[in-house]
């Protein structure tokens, strides 16, 4: 789980800077949600007053739920068939499905194509592997232990797109392996932002575990927010720096997150696909572009991948990005300069 306070306040660096407009001067509101994700959702706007702003996140809390349960892959929800239903259906027989899980597999299955296979929501036998590592490590820190190779390597064997079947007519999904499981962890967050900002009002900066996305500038004037970039090295109030956003999406993936210390060694979350271990190419990458379903995907790619083969990347589908090396180095994509406020 990510550490909830502190991306709240990581997240929340707004601008000052305002052009004042004429006739009464709307004030700025900020919801918090913790039921969303397993992490903190954050919806700052500007409102007349302050029921007309919680009417505006209670509505945008109310869609992102739908999304929440839907995606959950541990918790039933009555009447709902969601990833869990999928996943615990494994080896059996197709589960129908609202049309929302159809269209984020089939993103989900171009996500992997395009990135290689660094992306794949397939690999949740992996991943619970190392989910149930982190929970006993963080519940028991003298008894931290790593999966053992071998279990990694026979869950490695049931991560194969081609034993899902997704059939988009009759609206069912149907794993064929019995030990395939389904984790959408690395895009569910972002794409569901997405998928609500497109819907939500103007002017409201939304925020689920980081996933920034902004549905507008502030206000009629189009003042930008200003949204930090957290130094991985440093506490959750410590940037890098800060950018300008009106519109589009901040995703950052980092090592700082969901971790865990075995033998002086940090285990984070993030991982590649093909050693079965966290990832050791950067210790964060935030990408900046207007698709929050895709930055997601591509902030997890890219910390999979060495620099020129990320941008290469980048160049295909689009954004920009921010890579922190080891050593604390920064690297930029050509255009991530430019947004840039401090």
């Amino acid at each position: 789980m990510k550490r909830l306070f502190a991306l709240l306040a990581a997240i929340l660096l707004l601008s000052g800077c305002s052009t004042p407009l004429p006739g009464p001067e709307q004030k700025q509101y900020t919801a918090t949600f913790l039921t969303l994700f397993d992490t903190v959702t954050t919806i700052v706007g500007k409102a007349d007053s302050k029921e007309a702003f919680q009417e505006k996140a209670q509505a945008v809390h109310d869609d992102l739920l739908r999304y929440h349960q839907l995606f959950d892959i541990y918790k039933e929800y009555a009447g709902i068939n969601n990833l869990k239903t999928v996943n615990d259906a494994a080896g059996t027989q197709p589960v129908t499905v609202d049309n929302i899980i159809i269209e984020l597999l089939l993103d989900c299955k171009d996500y992997y194509e395009t990135t290689g296979g660094k992306v794949n929501v397939a690999m949740g036998s992996v991943l619970a592997l190392w989910h149930e590592a982190r929970s006993d490590a963080l519940d028991n820190p003298f008894e931290a232990a790593l999966p053992d190779m071998e279990s990694l390597t026979e869950a490695k064997n049931h991560t194969d797109w081609n034993n899902i079947i997704i059939d988009s007519t009759a609206s069912t999904v149907h794993i064929t392996d019995p030990a395939l499981r389904l984790d959408v962890g690395a895009i569910a967050k972002g794409w569901a932002v997405q998928r609500v900002a497109e819907n939500a009002p103007r002017g409201l900066l939304i925020s689920v575990g980081g996933n920034v996305c902004a549905t507008g500038p502030k206000d009629d004037a189009g003042t930008p927010w200003v949204v930090g970039i957290r130094d991985p090295e440093g506490e959750a109030e410590d940037y890098l720096h800060t950018v300008y956003v009106t519109g589009g999406s901040v995703v950052t993936s980092g090592d700082y997150q969901r971790a865990f210390m075995v033998d002086g060694q940090l285990y984070h979350h993030i991982i590649d696909p093909e050693t079965l271990y966290p990832s050791d190419y950067w210790r964060s990458v935030t990408i900046i572009c207007p698709d929050s379903g895709l930055a997601d995907a591509l902030s997890t790619a890219l910390f999979l991948l060495p620099l020129e083969e990320g941008q290469a990347l980048l160049n295909k589908l689009g954004g920009e990005a921010l890579w922190v090396n080891a050593n604390g180095e920064l690297f930029y994509s050509p255009g991530f300069q430019k947004l840039i406020r401090t």
